[in-house]
């Protein structure tokens, strides 16, 4: 890679290539037209039913009825459609956001910018983990290799040369690369064979079958008792069209068309909450899984620490420096040749925070010294691997001198490679372990002399190297780490810490998170001998896992599902992907983590913050207690109209609902169910109880016979006043109108009881959030309007009613809170 990049594209010419050529996608978007949206919306059941309804009324001769009808489904599904469509925006968005980024150069300066930004003519910077954006020419490589498997089905990775060409889609598998965009979107060999990239979406949750079973079982009841009430209403009364209306109606009170609003609107709000937390949702099941996590796995570095890592002791044989007694004052010479060669051991242009670390202090204390070699050629890179942590470069120097190695790396593989003896890699590992106990990362580092011209060794060991000394590296906790690991164990959620670090670094991180204090660690070797059994025991008392290999994250996550965790994971790395992957939800970093681990995760981490997870999890327990809320109440709300369809029918009374009614109140329901349950706030106590139950439905028994209890009760009573009504001989209309006003306004009052599993006024009445108060307030004022304003009245068959009548019927509906607050506490208590 060039020490200084090229200058690139300027910012006016990438914008005007980017109109011209437009954005760099395949032009597969996973938005649905409005036309696509209504569609679907009426394809509904609940419209063709209103369309059935209408059928009937023209049938019968009442065009009126229709006309009005007609009206309430084009508002109905005009609220539908602007609700999908917002939805629509905002996994747009959340799409956006996750697909793939490019580093490319621009006016001289490196920045990182949308993958669908990127134009023809700019210059990409490929690492390892990259997903190439955009087809494109190599001009410079090193050691780079990719998987083109998505294009030729050829699973080896390909190696890479100046000349060569990447391909979009694929992925960098190894090295580091420079190409010039030849081809976007379309145009690109992956456009040109028809492949399309993967997207968010709703996937076939555990959650959606639950509420798709539910849906289903009452269809099949709906379908049954609408047919045998128009059969029976033919039987008592006589006129197929007449029941055919009563079958509609009551099909309609039964039908839970407010499901799938209530699911598709809790996901998708919820992942903008999550957004707004700096966690993004790639997969919106995985907001259901949060609240069920037990264990979440976490790497060190960046996530539980800030991954700015700052030079912070040296050691050269007996000698020790701490970097903060340094001071003004100069390094002294004896450790010279230490951050020099730890420099040599660097990427030129590294993004690493600790070779950044050793750029950085090397700039301050080496400049205008002989020990910075800004005009040497790197030859040879070897990498770092599961098999040896130590990676090296060979540099060519002068004309006429060796060339020189210089490595860093675990002290351990560092020891290996110098062949100390016993007594030299006792005092290193205890010298290391000083530093480990600090909580600093230790790195070993080591020099080698090769013949110029001489053929380049395969291996690292093949080179005869001479220890140097250690570096310690500082690398701070968030401060807002422990208590956010203090509030997982109040959750009931175990915080398990994965890394690659030395144990005893890692031990020291673990007892300043409060993750483990009794610093029992188990490290990578130690796995390996462990069969599974054994793991499984091991891992029911240790919570700090060190000197982990990439692999060996699957091994325990798999260990951990095993024994009925729910497991979320935390990684950044190519490697890390299978584990992922493996997780019931993968979290990738957003800022250090690469396009694979982010193509494999379920959740983003926006700023690398682990306190971020802690926010998710409650986010998630908060959606899905919200989401059951509305669940009852909808459930609840549903029994009065089918009990107003169904009895007036069985005692010989007139009809109380039309199909005209059961589309005003889908007006109400759907607002009350997806908006005011919603921004229910979460429960102070949510995260001081355990993670339900992977067994545990969305709505249990009991919440059941509640949402039957408090919607009988209110059957109950309106029959009660309808035919008492009646009874005074008031006109059918009248009664229909005080009927309805008590319905609707019960049904506003039943709200504040469902907002909360809890039982008390304080809980009914606390914590209101604003919108439920706009929809309660609106919902009494289309009633009002509906019922007392003689032409709305006319057209919803209703007789207006004076206005202490208005105010007595809608008294009675509020005072169905007492009621539904005691039918709560009985079932309460006999849990």
């Amino acid at each position: 890679m060039p020490t200084a990049p090229p200058h690139g594209l300027d910012p006016d010419a990438a914008a005007r290539r980017l109109r011209e050529d437009g954005p760099n996608d395949l032009g597969t978007s996973q938005r649905r037209s409005l036309a696509n949206i209504a569609w679907e919306v009426v394809r509904e059941p609940m419209f063709l039913l209103l369309l059935g309804a209408g059928a009937v009324y023209l049938a019968m001769g009442d065009p009126r009825e229709a006309l009005v009808l007609l009206g309430f489904v084009v508002i109905i599904m005009g609220i539908t459609i602007a609700q999908e469509r917002r939805t629509d925006n905002t996994l747009a968005a959340l799409r956006d956001l996750s697909s793939p980024r490019a580093l490319v150069i621009r006016a001289g300066r490196a920045q990182r910018i949308a993958g669908r930004e990127v134009v023809v003519g700019d210059l990409l910077l490929l690492s390892e983990g990259d997903r190439v954006p955009a087809d494109g020419e190599l001009l410079e490589t090193h050691e780079l290799a990719s998987d083109e498997s998505m294009l030729t089905g050829e699973s080896e990775a390909v190696p890479k040369q100046a000349g060569h060409t990447v391909f979009a889609g694929t992925l960098v598998t190894s090295g580091q690369g420079m190409a010039r965009v030849s081809a976007t979107g379309r145009r690109t060999e992956l456009g040109r064979i028809g492949q399309s990239l993967e997207a968010i979406g709703l996937e076939n949750s555990p959650l959606r079958n639950e509420v798709a079973r539910l849906t289903r079982r009452l269809v099949l009841i709906g379908i049954t008792l609408s047919t045998l009430l128009a059969v029976l209403f033919v039987s008592l009364r006589g006129g197929w069209l007449e029941a055919t209306l009563a079958g509609i109606t009551l099909a309609m009170g039964i039908l839970p068309q407010e499901f799938a609003v209530i699911m598709i609107v809790f996901m998708a709000l919820g992942a903008r909450r999550m957004a707004a937390r700096q966690v993004l949702t790639r997969r919106l099941g995985a907001i259901e899984t949060l609240g069920q996590t037990t264990v979440l796995c976490v790497d060190k570095t960046g996530t539980l620490t800030r991954n700015r890592m700052a030079v912070a002791a040296l050691q050269v044989g007996e000698q020790a420096l701490e970097i903060d007694g340094l001071g003004e004052a100069a390094l002294p010479e004896p450790f010279h040749e230490l951050l020099e060669f730890a420099v040599l051991a660097s990427e030129i242009d590294p993004h690493d925070p600790m070779e950044q670390a050793f750029h950085r202090f090397a700039g301050e204390q080496l400049a205008d010294t002989e020990h910075l070699h800004p005009q040497w050629a790197l030859a040879q890179e070897y990498e770092l691997s599961p098999r040896l942590m130590a990676m090296s470069h060979l540099w060519h120097g002068a004309a006429g001198s060796a060339d020189v190695v210089a490595t860093k790396g675990a002290p351990e593989a560092i020891a290996d490679l110098c062949h100390l003896e016993p007594a030299a890699r006792a005092q290193l590992a205890t010298q290391a372990d000083a530093m480990a106990d600090r909580g600093l990362r230790a790195l070993g580092v080591a020099k080698a002399r090769h013949r110029e011209h001489a053929a380049h060794p395969q291996d690292q060991h093949d080179f005869d190297f001479d220890f140097v000394g250690l570096i310690g590296l500082a690398d701070p906790l968030r401060p807002q780490v422990p208590q956010a690991v203090a509030a997982c164990r109040r959750a009931g959620i175990r915080v398990i810490m994965i890394t690659g670090d030395h144990p005893r670094t890692a031990s020291a991180i673990a007892a300043q998170a409060g993750i483990d204090d009794k610093a029992q660690v188990i490290t990578g070797a130690e796995l390996a001998d462990l069969d599974a059994a054994a793991l499984a025991q091991r891992l029911r008392r240790v919570n700090v896992f060190a000197r982990v290999k990439p692999q060996q994250k699957l091994a325990l996550i798999e260990a951990l599902k095993a024994g009925g965790d729910i497991v979320a994971m935390t990684g950044d790395g190519v490697n890390d992907a299978p584990a992922l992957k493996a997780a019931h939800i993968g979290i990738a970093m957003g800022r250090r983590g690469t396009d694979v681990a982010r193509e494999a995760a379920s959740l983003v981490l926006l700023d690398d913050d682990f306190s971020a997870i802690v926010h998710a999890i409650a986010l998630g327990r908060r959606i899905y207690a919200n989401l059951r809320q509305a669940m009852v109440y909808t459930l609840a709300v549903h029994v009065p109209i089918v009990g107003l369809s169904l009895l007036p029918v069985l005692f010989g009374l007139p009809l109380v609902l039309v199909p005209l009614h059961i589309a005003f109140l889908e007006l109400v329901i759907d607002p009350a169910c997806s908006i005011v349950f919603e921004a229910q706030p979460a429960h102070p106590a949510l995260m001081e109880q355990p993670p339900r139950g992977s067994d545990q439905s969305l709505v249990s028994g009991a919440q059941v016979a509640l949402g039957l209890v408090q919607g009988g009760l209110l059957t109950l009573v309106l029959i009660a006043l309808y035919g008492a009504l009646l009874a005074q001989a008031l006109p059918v209309e009248q009664a229909r109108s005080a009927v309805f006003v008590a319905l609707v306004s019960a049904n506003a009052m039943l709200i504040l009881p469902s907002r909360s599993v809890r039982t008390g006024w304080c809980p009914m009445v606390s914590g209101l959030p604003p919108v439920a108060a706009w929809v309660l307030a609106g919902t009494l004022l289309a009633l009002l309007l509906a019922t007392a304003v003689p032409p709305l009245a006319q057209v919803l068959r209703f007789a207006p009613l004076s206005m202490p009548a208005w105010l007595a019927a809608c008294g009675l509906g509020l005072l169905m809170l007492l009621p539904f607050d005691l039918a709560k506490r009985a079932l309460a208590a006999r849990r």
